[in-house]
């Protein structure tokens, strides 16, 4: 059982940048492969980035390639989600998943491929 718990969201002008948390349990969370994906107002949710478990691979929605840089530190049980040149679109509410994968460099993009999910944390860009 893993358990999620994001943080770092909040209000930001159109051009700004936030740095979501995502803080895990357990005692093998190099072997989980981490995502990110979000979920606007009367839309789906929608992936935005995965990183493998050794931090090796890396994965991003086109609309935030360039803008956004995962990352995680093993050690500390944590991935974390970079977001530059925030654009009023990437207004959501931000979920962190985790699913236990086979080898070091899987990832998954498909969110009902993951298992575990936090509850989300709010991301608001305002012009």
């Amino acid at each position: 059982q893993v358990q999620l718990v994001e943080s770092g969201g909040g209000l930001v002008q159109v051009g700004g940048s936030l740095r979501l948390s995502c803080a895990a349990s357990g005692r093998t969370f190099s072997r989980y492969a981490m995502g990110w994906f979000r979920q606007a107002p009367g839309k789906e949710r929608e992936f935005v980035s995965a990183i493998s478990g050794s931090g090796g691979v890396t994965d991003y929605a086109d609309s935030v390639k360039g803008r956004f840089t995962i990352s995680r530190d093993n050690a500390k049980n944590a991935v974390y989600l970079q977001m530059n040149s925030l654009k009023s679109e990437d207004t959501a509410v931000y979920y962190c998943a985790a699913v236990m994968v086979v080898w070091p460099s899987n990832i998954r993009m498909r969110s009902n491929e993951y298992d575990y999910w936090g509850q989300g944390t709010q991301v608001t860009v305002s012009s």
